[in-house]
């Protein structure tokens, strides 16, 4: 493992993280991004974006595309509720020689190495643990650590992000972080055309039919404000392409519905309560009349 020695003591590195996923860019909530870690004078510091939506809309995917731009190493924490001040920071672990080593946190590693990291889910998280961070959201730009005893200073290059979902399960920010992280950038569900190029991209062996399904399935539980993301709508789509596999293998003389097994990949995926817009989408016939059929033979 990499290693620094800060004051005489030794921090192991944690290694950065590669998503090898497909990925649309959404051009401009990019720019936002890219915009807030730009330094426009040698007294100038990055800002701290927020990028906050419900779960599923890219958020930090759309962040480590972002830091890919400026081809930086990427560090992800993933915050919980029980997330501890030490586990932003440093970590004591005993190694295999009975000795203490201090482990440093993808934040601190990215803050080392000048790097990105990013910090998801981050509303998760307790005051206690925001308060760790403090001094590293404002111009002061380090972090302590109580266990190993030293302070920590950002490498000039480090950029900083935080993701955060909308939902029940997480907790209010106080003001004094929430003044550091800023700016808000707010990241909704895709339009339907994104929506299409995002499945397409994730899903470049369906056929353009069955993606458009999904897509009007998808807009039209946007329209009543429902959390199914296009997350889900890959899901879906890797399950229906599995299963009409899977069917054509056992079965390689008959035709199945997409439609039929769109609808059992919907309420595996989503739950029952779906199917009524599942439904909807089928009564509104944009595109389709009757069951288009899938040729498994």
């Amino acid at each position: 493992m990499e290693t620094a020695v800060i004051d005489g003591v030794t921090l192991y590195l944690s290694h950065p993280d590669e998503l090898d996923i497909p990925v649309y860019e959404r051009k401009g909530i990019l720019d936002q991004i890219l915009a807030c870690w730009l330094n426009v004078d040698e007294k100038d510091l990055p800002l701290t974006p927020r990028l906050i939506g419900k779960p599923g809309v890219g958020k930090t995917t759309l962040a480590y595309l972002a830091a890919k731009k400026l081809n930086k190493s990427v560090y992800i924490f993933q915050a919980t509720v029980d997330t501890r001040p030490e586990d932003l920071i440093v970590t004591p672990v005993i190694s295999e020689d009975k000795k203490i080593r201090y482990m440093a946190s993808p934040i601190v590693s990215a803050m080392i190495k000048g790097g990105v990291a990013i910090i998801d889910e981050a509303n998760r998280m307790s005051e206690k643990s925001w308060a760790s961070l403090a001094p590293l959201l404002d111009s002061r730009r380090y972090v302590e650590s109580v266990v190993a005893g030293i302070k920590i200073k950002a490498h000039k290059e480090f950029r900083l992000c935080v993701t955060m979902n909308e939902d029940a399960s997480t907790f209010e920010l106080p003001e004094y972080i929430q003044s550091r992280l800023q700016p808000q950038i707010f990241i909704d569900f895709p339009e339907a055309e994104e929506e299409r190029h995002i499945l397409k991209t994730n899903l470049p062996w369906m056929d353009e039919t069955t993606v458009n399904y999904i897509v009007d399935f998808l807009q039209t539980t946007h329209q009543y404000g429902e959390p199914y993301s296009v997350r889900d709508g890959v899901n879906i789509g890797r399950y229906v392409a599995k299963k009409l596999i899977f069917l054509n293998q056992t079965s390689p003389a008959t035709q199945i519905a997409v439609l039929e097994v769109l609808k059992e990949a919907i309420s595996l995926i989503l739950g029952p309560q779906a199917l009524v817009f599942f439904k909807e989408f089928i009564e509104k016939g944009r595109k389709v009349k009757k069951p288009t059929l899938f040729p498994l033979d």
